[in-house]
């Protein structure tokens, strides 16, 4: 699959990666407008209903827009998650042009997704999970390396791209601490086709977080990140400060049980936990102020060029 389809000719390779609360329609839309892809998980829209309205929003505000990336939508798979079939099915409506999937992969979903017409990248943690979404019909893989914020894997990314590439010629996408322009470079150059960045949007005006939680992202670094699965019973990674707000020691976190994982629309652990307990990558030291989706994919871009001329430099010395 040719990366321009859907992935049209972007600014800079980088999906936004979608996030729990924070990612809603004025964040994608500034993602978008920006020239990278803009994403937000389906279970944000509460309640359901509210999904078609964001997608119409969203359809709206992009159409004729030049320059305007592709948008995405994130639907979580997990059993538990009890509004699948209707965000699903609201998706297509709207031919929602790429789904990311997580937490399971599944035939019947992808199939779906392939049915309007629309693309699909699983997330994963490691080869054998890649190894089943591609058996089971993804067309692309997010791999979802050590450091990336949220729910997250243990693997050092060059492990991970190595053995994904050693079988996988499709699209790759690598998430892990992408906070700046020569993260983004790095990531091609390992192999991958696209960065997923998260942590940065946080710290937008666009974004739906409160001011405290951004201005944590501006004075964190990655000492400040815990990885835990107490939370949601699935391992991620979290801001420090958040957790003692709430009152735990991070340094003496117990361990989940995964089984009570809970993504359903009546008691969704992922969202309450995430209302307080803040995810966060470990690349947060890059970003240095609250600034707006277009200032901060300025940056990018100008870090992004400038490190491909050092490297070129580099290469020809």
């Amino acid at each position: 699959m040719p990366l321009t389809t859907p992935f049209r000719p972007l600014r800079l390779p980088v999906i936004a990666s979608p996030m729990f609360i924070v990612s809603g329609p004025e964040l994608v839309i500034a993602q978008c407008k920006a020239g990278i892809v803009g994403s937000f998980p389906a279970l944000n829209a509460r309640p359901a209903a509210q999904l078609d309205e964001w997608l119409g929003r969203i359809t709206a505000e992009l159409a004729g827009v030049a320059g305007a990336a592709p948008f995405a939508v994130n639907l979580i798979v997990h059993k538990t998650n009890n509004r699948l079939d209707e965000d699903l099915a609201t998706c297509a409506k709207w031919k929602v042009p790429l789904v990311i999937t997580s937490l399971g992969a599944r035939e019947d979903v992808n199939a779906a997704v392939h049915g309007w017409g629309g693309t699909v990248l699983h997330d994963v943690i490691d080869d054998a999970f890649a190894r089943k979404a591609i058996q089971k019909g993804a067309d692309g893989l997010i791999a979802v390396a050590a450091g990336a914020g949220g729910h997250a894997g243990a693997q050092s990314p060059f492990a991970l791209v190595q053995e994904i590439r050693e079988w996988f010629a499709g699209p790759l996408v690598l998430s892990g601490a992408i906070a700046c322009g020569r993260s983004i470079l790095a990531a091609q150059a390992m192999g991958a086709d696209l960065a997923y960045i998260g942590s940065p949007w946080i710290a937008t005006p666009e974004a739906n977080a409160p001011e405290a939680y951004k201005q944590a992202i501006v004075a964190g670094h990655a000492a400040d990140i815990i990885y835990s699965n107490l939370f949601t019973g699935v391992h991620g990674n979290y801001l420090r400060a958040s957790i003692l707000a709430a009152g735990l020691d991070p340094d003496n976190l117990p361990e989940s049980d995964p089984s009570k994982m809970d993504f359903g629309s009546g008691g969704n652990t992922a969202a309450r936990a995430w209302k307080d307990i803040w995810g966060s990558g470990q690349g947060i030291g890059a970003v240095k102020a609250v600034e707006s989706v277009a200032a901060r994919v300025d940056r990018l871009a100008g870090e992004y060029d400038a490190a491909r001329r050092e490297l070129t430099e580099k290469l020809d010395a």
